[in-house]
């Protein structure tokens, strides 16, 4: 963190991974369906890139992770890109639950220790959930929820529901992830009034990462939050694109780091 005379501030990155997998066509959805199953080397090698680019953080939110499967190699990605990108506080939520085959869900890395960690499955079919993240205490208190909403409308209008009444209570609040939805949607509008959120930077496209034309991934904050910096970057490690945002938290936002790794999610 910088030092506490400086004006706090926080780099955000949200980011669907995709299981560490690469996607340059819709073709490829089905022609290389199979590696969504099986251990192939290119996924440890864009997990690499995706470390280096985390790397520059100070709070991540992951969505399509893998905890550690057959398709993984058994390797916990949270854990692994915590340990390359060097940050202190990493919990991982698995949603999605095939046998030994895949362990799909969000993740949080933060550089900065929560006062408290909540996961949540969001309504509708399973396989999504939320992450709900505290940073402080009291009313000043920083809400962080970190999701992967449904694909259908009907599914995400029952989603935005829960997360309103999880978030409209608190007054500094930043929600990120995979939305499956623009901006201009009907689900948006009903989210960013029930909460009192809004989104700084519209129309950054994030998705699909080969050719960009919309804005399913989104990062928004509460009107105290300062946004300073937003940005969509370029890198190709995924079938979404990573956005980026720093922001200026209210002085009386309390925040505390802590130099040793504390992995909170279960072995």
């Amino acid at each position: 963190m910088t030092d506490p005379a400086q004006p706090r501030r926080l780099r955000l990155l949200s980011y669907n991974i995709q299981s560490g997998l690469t996607t340059r066509t819709y073709s490829q959805y089905l022609t290389r369906s199979w590696k969504h199953l099986v251990p192939v080397p290119s996924r440890m090698t864009n997990l690499d890139g995706i470390a280096r680019v985390l790397a520059d953080y100070d709070l991540v939110g992951l969505q399509e992770v893998d905890a550690g499967s057959l398709r993984s190699g058994f390797v916990n990605q949270v854990k692994y890109l915590a340990d390359q990108a060097g940050f202190a506080h990493v919990f991982d939520q698995s949603n999605r639950k095939i046998g030994m085959i895949s362990q799909h869900g969000n993740a949080v890395l933060s550089r900065v220790r929560p006062d408290a960690i909540a996961e949540h499955k969001l309504p509708g079919l399973p396989g999504r959930g939320v992450l709900e993240i505290q940073f402080g205490s009291g009313p000043d208190a920083l809400q962080v929820l970190i999701l992967h909403m449904a694909l259908g409308r009907r599914g995400r209008l029952r989603q935005i529901g829960f997360l309103a009444e999880r978030a409209c209570d608190y007054r500094h609040v930043i929600l990120m992830g995979d939305f499956n939805c623009d901006l201009d949607s009907q689900e948006m509008a009903v989210l960013l009034e029930t909460v009192r959120l809004r989104e700084p930077a519209p129309g950054l496209r994030t998705f699909p990462s080969w050719q960009p034309s919309r804005q399913l991934d989104h990062i928004l904050v509460s009107s105290s939050i300062v946004v300073e910096r937003v940005e969509v970057l370029d890198c190709v490690f995924s079938d979404h694109l990573p956005i980026a945002m720093t922001v200026r938290l209210p002085e009386s936002v309390q925040l505390e780091s802590e130099p040793d790794l504390v992995v909170l999610s279960m072995p």
